[in-house]
C-alpha cells in the first residue's frame, strides 16, 4: 500500500524496525528544543507528518512498550485512531505516569503507528438478540481460573 505522506521535520519518515513488525515508530519533531514533562502531566507532541490514508483504512497510534516499561511513559488515547479524511499534523499524546521528570528530546521515537484497514458498520434496530451461553455477563465474568 501506498501512503502520501508530507514530511516538515528534518527527521527520516516513520519506518519498520524489523521485517515482520506490524508498528511504525513515529519521532518528536521539537525544532525550538525539548518538552520536560512532570509526572502525570500530559502533552501533545508533534511529528512534523502529515499523511493522506486510503479510504477503508485508519492509522492506530499506540505507546511504544519500551517506553512504558522503563520510563512510565504512555498515550492517554490508546489507541488513537487517525481517519482517513484526517490532514492535519500527527500529534501524539504523551503522559508522564512516573515519579520522575520525562524529557522528550527532538527525533526521538516516541509512539507507533499501526495502519489497519477498517469497516464501517450500518444500524439494525432490533426487539432482542440472539441467545448465547454468556449472555450478558461482564467484565470478571468468565473468573480467575
Amino acid at each position: 500500500m501506498i501512503i502520501k505522506v508530507i514530511n516538515t521535520s528534518h527527521h527520516p519518515l516513520p519506518q519498520y524496525e524489523t521485517p515482520q513488525s506490524a508498528g511504525l515508530d513515529l519521532r518528536a519533531y521539537l525544532p525550538e528544543g525539548s518538552v520536560t514533562m512532570k509526572p502525570l502531566e500530559r502533552a501533545l507532541i508533534p511529528t512534523g507528518l502529515y499523511m493522506e490514508l486510503p479510504v477503508g483504512y485508519e492509522a492506530q497510534i499506540r505507546p511504544r512498550s519500551g517506553l512504558a516499561l522503563k520510563k512510565g511513559i504512555t498515550l492517554l488515547n490508546s489507541p488513537g485512531t487517525i481517519d482517513a479524511d484526517y490532514r492535519g499534523q500527527l500529534c501524539v499524546l504523551l503522559v508522564n505516569l512516573s515519579q520522575e521528570d520525562f524529557i522528550v528530546n527532538d527525533g526521538e521515537r516516541i509512539a507507533q503507528m499501526v495502519v489497519a484497514k477498517h469497516e464501517q458498520a450500518q444500524w439494525q434496530e432490533a426487539v432482542e438478540l440472539s441467545e448465547t451461553e454468556r449472555g450478558a455477563g461482564g467484565f470478571g465474568h468468565t473468573g480467575t481460573k
